[in-house]
């Protein structure tokens, strides 16, 4: 099998150079904009170009099939949500079979450098209510993935066997997550017919966050599947914690069970990263690591769930 190649920053200044057209002075071409790598991860290779533009490069042809995915899915969601969705001002192939995408780049920080204020809770309330008016059948019709909801007991076992892990490295109480009990997970697990269009991978770094704390934008949408929306709830928990992230779901129309169902995927998820990572299986930032664990476990008034009276809606706390 032939290695992909990897993009260096003469790869993308050619590429650059032939898709955005600089001004002349006095007959002599200007320099054209700068490009430095994007400092987050991610499956792409990512770089700023200039001010108001971000590249980014497929890796692999997976990479470039969900690449071309997301291109048609953000016209599709676009109409429906109230925040930005990035607008690709040109996009093509960079290598055989290997995809790119120029896009604008959307103004304001991350969730990691501005915190979300009440307003731009509003606007996260908006943004799960508009996912979950998007034609799930349309979005299918583009190739986006239906996923099977996750179990919340089997995760809820890893997550007891990794507090233990974090318990020996004095990274974190096990005794907290007894408030999950296997008869708990299985009352919180996904209902039949909830499946909606999710973001899934609402990280901290995907949420463009302005300096007065409104959502701007939603960045990355290669991830996104038809599928349990507890999932984006539980990306908010660990984007900007647990009461923010219930409370937006909450004005978004969601009950009780789909928040506590994102609210303790995301905390088992964190215990289960963080000791992952002090295993070496995890290569995350420990920092943030820890960071989004303290987001997950802060506490939130719903969390006193004593039984379900039926399969619905209809919780008693």
């Amino acid at each position: 099998m032939t290695q992909a190649p990897t993009p260096t920053a003469d790869t993308v200044r050619r590429l650059v150079s032939s898709l955005i057209k600089e001004g002349t002075t006095r007959g002599a071409t200007t320099a054209g904009p700068e490009v430095r790598p994007v400092a987050e991860g991610g499956e792409h290779s990512t770089w700023w170009v200039g001010a108001r533009h971000v590249l980014r490069l497929a890796p692999d042809r997976e990479a470039a099939l969900r690449q071309r995915r997301e291109l048609r899915l953000r016209d599709l969601v676009r109409p429906h949500l109230p925040v930005a969705v990035p607008t690709s001002v040109a996009h093509g192939e960079w290598a055989p079979g290997l995809t790119y995408t120029l896009d604008t780049k959307v103004p304001g920080g991350t969730a990691e450098e501005h915190d979300v204020s009440a307003v731009g809770e509003a606007d996260l309330a908006g943004l799960l209510t508009g996912l979950r008016e998007v034609p799930a059948r349309q979005a299918e019709t583009l190739g986006v993935p239906r996923t099977a909801p996750r179990s919340l007991e089997a995760l809820r076992r890893a997550a007891v066997r990794a507090a233990e892990r974090l318990a020996s490295a004095d990274e974190f109480d096990p005794v907290r997550l007894h408030q999950l009990t296997p008869q708990a997970a299985v009352q919180l697990a996904a209902q039949p017919g909830t499946a909606v269009l999710v973001h899934h991978d609402l990280r901290g770094e995907h949420l463009v966050v302005s300096a007065d704390g409104r959502v701007r934008g939603i960045l990355d949408w290669t991830d996104a599947a038809v599928g349990d929306p507890a999932e984006d709830i539980a990306g908010l928990a660990v984007a900007v914690g647990s009461p923010a992230a219930v409370r937006a779901a909450t004005l978004a129309g969601y009950a009780a069970r789909p928040c506590l169902r994102g609210l303790w995927l995301a905390r088992c998820d964190t215990v289960v990263r963080l000791a992952g990572h002090l295993a070496g299986h995890d290569a995350g930032p420990l920092p943030l690591l820890r960071l989004q664990l303290r987001r997950a476990w802060e506490a939130i008034l719903l969390e006193r769930v004593t039984e379900f009276r039926d399969e619905d809606t209809d919780e008693e706390f």
